[in-house]
């Protein structure tokens, strides 16, 4: 359904997968710390279908393609998952700090744009990538108009530059669902969080699925929760419905 792209960045070029009808409303795809990769071609596709155009960069691109970071085992398999976060995807997701996300995402907004009609964007973020969409949303105010963020990890911590701070200087409407027991996202940042999406006045849902694992909506892993995964995509049709 769509293509591979080349987006020129200060730091290099980066791939990444563009899908849907050029002039439609535009959504960016923030992916997980796994990268991208098939499963995030078909959630993208299946966001584009509902009638937008749907930007998936590879953020990782610094520390080579998305085929060679990619997993070359089943993650679904008993084990296969943990292995493979153990092969320094964690120090790719560390070394992707604020300063260079911010660079990336101009890249990423302004190559979306060349293909999304005029208005206003949506963004949606999974596991770390949860962090990229609230970020992005504060750097582009105005410009973003709606963020969803699913079984997101850290969004809030006690750095002067943490994820979820950069929520008072937007302007849009958000939509997250947190996995239950969740050790990245507790309930008192769950709460810490909904503290802020009410003190900046943004409309606004923030809930926990219980049941689900971090990690819920990637049916190409261990994780996939099929009810958190439908409850997502549910939830974020709706707010790009109302918003875009």
């Amino acid at each position: 359904m769509g293509q591979t792209i080349e987006i020129t960045t200060p730091d290099g070029t980066a791939h990444a997968y563009l899908t849907g009808e050029t002039g439609k409303p535009g959504v960016l795809f923030y992916v997980d710390a796994i990268g991208l990769r098939p499963q995030i071609e078909e959630m993208a596709d299946r966001i584009a279908s509902w009638g937008y155009v749907v930007l998936a960069p590879h953020v990782f691109y610094r520390d080579g393609g998305a085929a060679e970071l990619a997993p070359k085992g089943d993650l679904r398999d008993a084990g296969a998952r943990q292995e493979f976060f153990a092969g320094g995807v964690m120090d790719r997701v560390d070394s992707l700090t604020p300063e260079l996300a911010r660079t990336d995402a101009a890249a990423w907004v302004a190559e979306l744009e060349e293909h999304a009609g005029d208005g206003p964007i949506g963004v949606t973020g999974y596991c770390m990538g949860a962090r990229l969409a609230v970020r992005t949303a504060g750097w582009h105010p105005g410009t973003v108009a709606a963020v969803g963020g699913f079984h997101g990890g850290r969004l809030v911590t006690d750095a002067d530059d943490s994820p979820h701070l950069a929520i008072a200087n937007s302007t849009a409407a958000y939509a997250f669902g947190h996995a239950d027991q969740d050790s990245s996202m507790p309930i008192e940042q769950v709460e810490a969080l909904e503290q802020v999406l009410q003190d900046a006045g943004l409309e606004h849902v923030n809930e926990i699925y219980e049941g689900a694992a971090h990690g819920y909506s990637m049916a190409d892993t261990s994780a996939y929760d099929e009810a958190g995964t439908e409850r997502h995509f549910n939830v974020l049709r709706d707010l790009f419905g109302r918003t875009l």
